[in-house]
């Protein structure tokens, strides 16, 4: 009987551990209301509300999740907050109208796009200096670096280009054509691959990452929806990059495109005018800010349905994974 008593309690301990392992946040940043929303992954509600600055869009956090980064637009400036008290610990130089960024994989320099000054800035998050700013396109929105740290990406929503930049120079070394409106960029299978969607031209373009040649261009067609509405924009990949999930924004729904083949393999209804998505720890959840309805939309990744509607700030917009 007490080795039985054992191996249940020590199963229980196992399970238990299992399930706080894969635990954790959601933060998504509501434009405005100024906020963030924090959702429990477990429990899918809403558990703590943080003011930020002003319009916030972008998040992300440090390698320890010790810190999050938030760009608050309308505020010109990168917030650095506590995600355990929600206290804003100081702000970042950012240029003007920050909007997305990315953190490379040194855990100290941030990119980041400055719509209203057509210019990508660099900026130490430790010294809290900025490091470079380097001309791009007009209206510069997606941010992406490679897995190695030697690529940034900027997208310029009104140049139609994907700005290509050496971070050990910090000066671009590639320009390549995308469609109109790039809005969100991602780099797929280990680096080899560059992603970039375009909100107005309707498309999800793939680049060789060596060579900056076009590999595939992807279309999407939502029945019963007019072409007109359905406009890509964020993007996240699934586990071991074999799939990824793109939000059609006014649309109203996820498209689901296989990795490999390049087509299109379903679409899951979501809230209105979905724009970002994160996962949860284990990737079996896809979290998606529907701006719009104010809400954010919980996915079964393996049954690709909606399970749930969490209702957020005004204007949801991004969002990150903290365990």
């Amino acid at each position: 009987m007490k080795s039985l008593l054992k191996i249940t309690v020590a199963s229980g301990a196992l399970m238990l551990a299992s399930s706080m392992a894969w635990s954790g946040e959601i933060w998504v940043t509501n434009e405005k209301d100024d906020t963030v929303s924090v959702i429990d992954t477990d429990s899918l509600e809403v558990i703590k509300t943080y003011e930020t600055g002003e319009r916030p869009r972008g998040i992300t956090f440090s390698k320890d999740y010790s810190r999050v980064y938030i760009c608050a637009s309308d505020s010109d400036a990168v917030q650095v907050m506590d995600p355990n008290t929600g206290e804003i610990l100081h702000d970042l130089p950012s240029g003007e109208d920050p909007e997305q960024f990315v953190l490379h994989p040194d855990d100290t320099h941030l990119y980041i796009a400055n719509e209203d000054d057509a210019i990508t800035t660099v900026v130490n998050t430790q010294t809290r200096k900025v490091v470079a700013q380097i001309d791009v396109g007009v209206e510069p929105e997606g941010m992406a670096v490679s897995p190695d740290g030697k690529i940034a990406i900027t997208t310029s929503e009104t140049t139609n280009m994907a700005h290509w930049i050496d971070t050990s120079t910090q000066e671009l070394f590639a320009n390549t054509l995308v469609d109109s409106r790039p809005r969100h960029a991602e780099f797929a299978k280990d680096g080899t691959e560059m992603w970039v969607s375009s909100e107005i031209g309707g498309t999800l373009t793939v680049f060789d990452t060596i060579s900056q040649s076009e590999k595939a261009k992807i279309s999407f067609e939502v029945q019963g929806v007019h072409p007109d509405r359905v406009q890509p924009v964020g993007f996240e990949f699934s586990s071991g990059d074999t799939h990824a999930f793109v939000a059609l924004g006014p649309s109203n729904h996820i498209a689901v495109v296989n990795a490999e083949t390049y087509e299109v393999e379903d679409y899951i209804l979501v809230g209105r005018r979905v724009w970002h998505m994160a996962f949860n720890a284990d990737k079996t959840r896809l979290f998606t800010t529907n701006g719009v309805s104010g809400d954010v939309t919980v996915i079964d990744v393996a049954a690709r349905k909606a399970l749930k509607s969490i209702k957020v700030g005004r204007f949801p917009w991004g969002a990150a994974f903290r365990p």
